[in-house]
């Protein structure tokens, strides 16, 4: 892939705690670049709609962020404020101790409360594959498949490890024939990295070092 390619795939990310010119520079890279998508918190959502107003490039948030422990109520409503505060894409967080104990029919239901906040606007969820052996990202990506989402996503960037070519080839085995996707995130800080994670089944990449992996 060229990295023009890859600009295109990228979800240009700043989830650590920010100043308003760091979110309108980060829009004016996307932009730049060609990004997917911002992905930034709520709060954020915005200004980052009113700098992307007239592009291409997507508003993405994060809902539950980073453990997914919120209620379902609370992840609900922090979705429907999003949406109405100009967000286009969701990226939520599953509920980290559910699947801890591997209670997958809560996860499920939880994560369908939130595709029927989201209506048409795309729901990414966030797996957190760093605390899951091969058995429970399976059952997670089985809920995902069940529930409704869109995409299966790798990681919040803020556990105990990122993105991994094994997670996301087995991600994408299981979700790719029931046409969900795969966003590849956490670590990946260049262009190679980015590309192994295609090659192994992402569909999105999201990082934070999107210009980095991008610049010529």
């Amino acid at each position: 892939m060229t990295k023009q390619e890859i600009a295109k795939i990228i979800d240009h990310t700043l989830l650590k705690p920010a100043k308003e010119s760091q979110i309108v520079s980060l829009c004016k890279e996307a932009k730049q670049y060609g990004f997917a998508s911002v992905c930034v918190n709520p709060c954020h959502v915005k200004l980052a709609a009113k700098e992307l107003a007239g592009s291409d490039v997507k508003v993405c948030t994060v809902i539950g962020f980073p453990l997914g422990e919120n209620t379902t109520q609370t992840k609900v409503f922090e979705t429907k404020n999003a949406i109405k505060n100009g967000a286009t894409e969701i990226d939520m967080v599953i509920n980290q101790s559910w699947a801890k104990v591997n209670a997958w029919k809560k996860v499920e239901k939880e994560i369908a409360a939130v595709k029927k906040a989201c209506g048409d606007i795309l729901l990414k969820v966030i797996l957190e594959t760093c605390n899951l052996n091969d058995k429970q990202l399976i059952a997670a990506c089985k809920s995902c498949i069940t529930a409704g989402a869109q995409y299966v996503k790798t990681s919040t960037g803020f556990g105990s490890g990122g993105a991994t070519t094994a997670a996301v080839s087995l991600m994408s085995d299981m979700v790719h024939p029931y046409e969900l996707k795969v966003k590849a995130s956490g670590g990946i800080h260049n262009y190679d990295e980015a590309v192994a994670m295609v090659e192994n089944g992402a569909d999105r990449i999201g990082a934070s070092c999107g210009v980095e992996i991008c610049k010529r």
